[in-house]
């Protein structure tokens, strides 16, 4: 039973994702396909998301492609920024967990991708030195933003305007699922709410599927 009420308020949660934003929420929601749980935390799309053929600047200076640089069978993508207050963090905590507790198998086959919503502020440095918190394996990309927020719109996620603070600094709405990628398409998507044990699992199997 807590099984099945956690993947249902998973699936309201990912249609209803206003609520996933970094300090605000995006005026309009995110509505992805239902998909088929099936044992899955996550869900799983019956209409994946096709990875656009886009390009990014790495923390290291190099051009990296988002559908043709990974080396590895299944890519976790995030959208984010070093200054989110909250939610960047709890996530890619949850996501560095998660991998460390899984087989050495099953992080071998896997990539995490953050890339900035705030590329104003977060240069090639900082965003390696936000990674490196979390894991150094971790890959950082940058881009325009007019760039980075029509590949995170293909992904299904919404990367809104800056809201300015009364401290005078400001914070940038966005969706914060994570999509997982296999073959090139978005295929599963997990809320920020997902537990670290679920999330850990999902992997096992999404790896187990390539």
């Amino acid at each position: 039973m807590r099984g099945l009420l956690a993947r249902i308020g998973g699936l309201l949660a990912v249609m209803l994702l206003g609520l996933t934003a970094c300090g605000s929420a995006p005026s309009r929601p995110v509505i992805v396909d239902e998909g088929q749980s099936d044992g899955w935390t996550g869900t799983r799309l019956d209409n994946p998301y096709q990875v656009p053929d886009a390009s990014f600047t790495d923390t290291s200076g190099q051009s990296y492609n988002l559908r043709t640089s990974p080396s590895t069978p299944v890519t976790l993508v995030f959208f984010g920024y070093t200054h989110c207050p909250d939610v960047c963090i709890a996530v890619l905590s949850d996501v560095a967990i998660a991998l460390k507790r899984s087989e050495q198998a099953v992080r071998d086959r896997v990539t995490v991708i953050f890339v900035t919503t705030d590329p104003s502020r977060d240069d090639p440095g900082t965003i390696r030195a936000y990674l490196d918190r979390f894991s150094p394996d971790f890959v950082g990309l940058t881009a325009k933003l007019p760039e980075i927020k029509d590949v995170a719109e293909q992904l299904g996620v919404v990367v809104e305007g800056m809201k300015k603070l009364p401290s005078g600094g400001y914070e940038v709405g966005h969706g914060a699922q994570v999509i997982g990628v296999a073959d090139q398409q978005g295929v599963i998507v997990w809320t920020p709410s997902t537990p670290v044990g679920d999330l850990k699992d999902d992997l096992a199997r999404l790896v187990a599927e390539q």
